[in-house]
């Protein structure tokens, strides 16, 4: 059974992003006035490096989007059962 997982979500006045579990893979998937970007990833980190690539990602959307998913991540591993 694949089961699509809304990992992180952040928004902010500059746009949204979302990194999504969905079929294995990571999913990142960002917007804002104007512009709107959907990719698939091996993994969380690597969806987090490509993000930093997006051409019209503002700096404040980044940082906080990066927050949002190291907080997440903590919260997971310190979930017993966790994966």
């Amino acid at each position: 059974m694949n089961v699509t997982r809304h990992f992180s979500d952040t928004r902010t006045d500059q746009g949204r992003v979302r990194f999504v579990l969905a079929a294995g893979r990571a999913c990142l998937m960002a917007e804002g006035p104007g512009w709107t970007h959907r990719s698939a990833h091996s993994t969380l980190i690597d969806a987090a490096t490509f993000l930093a690539v997006l051409p019209r990602l503002g700096g404040e959307l980044y940082r906080q989007a990066l927050d949002d998913l190291e907080q997440q991540l903590a919260l997971e591993r310190g979930y017993p059962g966790a994966a």
